[in-house]
């Protein structure tokens, strides 16, 4: 599957509700660690609406940054999430849900499925360099 195909699935899974933003890209993204989707569904179920219900990170962003740390063995992983984070932060206008969801301006920066999709678009891009 091709990082467009799995990131257009990821977006579908959270569309209809199939899945929370952080457990729609570690699903998609299961099969490249080497952990189990189950597992993985289960670590992430908690970052539904960002971190702390719209407070903090968005959990698409977690999600990527779960697999990528998988995908390093915790090798040279801070700097690559730096990496991550900066890469959906110019995909996506911002890191926090309740800044994307725009909470306190009333201006929506990215809807929740197009988080997802630019979730695994960037880890894709950083895993493909």
């Amino acid at each position: 599957m091709t990082i467009q195909e799995r990131a257009d699935t990821a977006a579908n899974l959270k569309l209809t509700g199939q899945c929370n933003c952080c457990q729609a890209v570690t699903r998609v993204m299961a099969d490249t660690t080497n952990l189990d989707s189950e597992t993985l569904n289960t670590l992430s179920a908690g970052f539904a609406a960002g971190m702390g219900c719209m407070e903090a990170t968005c959990g698409a962003l977690v999600g990527a940054n779960m697999i990528l740390g998988l995908r390093t063995n915790g090798e040279g992983t801070v700097r690559k999430s730096r990496e991550l984070l900066a890469k959906f932060k110019d995909k996506c206008g911002a890191v926090t849900c309740k800044d994307l969801k725009g909470v306190e301006t009333g201006k929506v920066l990215c809807e929740c499925e197009n988080c997802v999709r630019n979730a695994v678009l960037s880890l894709g891009e950083l895993l493909e360099s």
